[in-house]
């Protein structure tokens, strides 16, 4: 049997410094019998030399498209908009299976090449849980923009937030962090909804970590939620952290009434879950996703304080080190299960979703 051959593409999301292989896993897939190739990139967190020094070749950024059609091409975020077919197998997060703006174009690339398309967000362990994912650190990424958000605030009332940049490590995010939080002099009350989960655990160790303490932090899940909202809890408080799982539709958590009453303490809201387009969406007060550049969008409401929500969809990068060694870590036993694809349970389930949804394209 051939060696099976993964290649590493760069990723070319702007500011995307996460990557589906570290050193780490690159050196365990290696090991175990596996051709790991890397293509150099500017951006990722992880320097090219990381990667050569535990023996992967370095192949130019963008190379993929001329690499041999058994090369299996790894990657995280989408490809680029372009429309030529593809021709090998792409382990990715395509943003295609549910029905997205522009799913059709983007899936009919793959048949119309016979390729094909793992996507990462749907690869399951026998319990239906997903095998990797990057829950914990939006989680824990997420609350700590809203309680600098939240100190900038309580010192710059009238001055927009700017633009943030990801940090090289945990230490330093945690560092900043409590120190513009000590510059207030006070600590802000922080509720998070979907606190038992992966994006939950993170928000609440981001607070627990930023020594803010346990009276403020207020720890919501499924059995708080129940009666359904609006939830007079949110406004009280001043950070709002929404990390729920959203399957069904449910009554919003928060809408326009809620956030007249006089009551409202609520400054900063983080919808890390960003199910900003969804028509169910539990925080129907904003419309647009926000991005580094640009980390939130103001709230049209009268009265004080002043309203701002952060809706960035790849939270995870602003840790993008960490992030990136506990989400192929644990992808890892699924990769090393690739030559085996056609007969290993996790790779056989996420090719017949794969054919499924291809057969739901569009005929021409």
């Amino acid at each position: 049997m051939s060696q099976t051959i993964i290649h590493l593409r760069a990723e070319s999301k702007p500011l995307e410094h996460r990557s589906a292989l570290t050193p780490t896993t690159a050196r365990a897939l290696l090991d175990a019998g596996y051709d790991v190739r890397v293509e150099r990139s500017t951006q990722r967190i992880f320097d090219d030399e990381e990667f050569a020094a535990v023996g992967c070749p370095l192949l130019p950024e963008g190379s993929w498209t001329t690499a041999p059609a058994d090369h299996i091409i790894l990657g995280l975020k989408e490809l680029p908009e372009d429309t030529f077919p593809l021709v090998h197998t792409h382990v990715q997060f395509a943003h295609c299976y549910k029905n997205q703006g522009g799913w059709a174009d983007v899936l009919s690339r793959f048949p119309n090449g016979n390729g094909t398309l793992y996507d990462l967000e749907f690869l399951q362990d026998e319990s239906g849980r997903r095998v990797a994912a990057f829950g914990y650190h939006a989680g824990f990424a997420g609350a700590a923009l809203g309680v600098e958000v939240w100190a900038h605030k309580q010192l710059n009332p009238d001055v927009e937030f700017g633009r943030v940049s990801p940090y090289p490590n945990e230490d330093a995010l945690i560092s900043h962090i409590k120190e513009a939080v000590a510059k207030t002099g006070k600590q802000p009350r922080v509720l998070v909804i979907g606190a038992l989960g992966r994006c939950g655990r993170g928000a609440v160790d981001l607070c627990v970590k930023a020594g803010i303490t346990e009276e403020n932090i207020i720890r919501w899940d499924m059995a708080e939620t129940a009666k359904g909202g609006p939830f007079m809890e949110i406004i009280e408080s001043d950070i709002f952290v929404n990390c729920i799982y959203l399957s069904q539709p449910i009554p919003p958590f928060v809408d326009a009434a809620t956030l007249a009453a006089p009551s409202r303490k609520l400054s900063v809201v983080v919808d890390v879950s960003c199910d900003t387009t969804n028509p169910h969406n539990p925080i129907p007060i904003y419309s647009i996703n926000t991005t580094f550049e640009k980390p939130t969008v103001p709230v049209d409401i009268t009265g004080e304080p002043k309203l701002d929500v952060i809706s960035i969809d790849h939270l995870p990068t602003l840790l993008p080190r960490e992030s990136s060694e506990a989400f192929s870590h644990d992808l890892l036993p699924s990769l090393l299960e690739l030559k085996n694809r056609d007969t290993a349970r996790v790779w056989k389930e996420a090719e017949k979703l794969f054919q499924d949804k291809v057969a739901t394209l569009p005929k021409a």
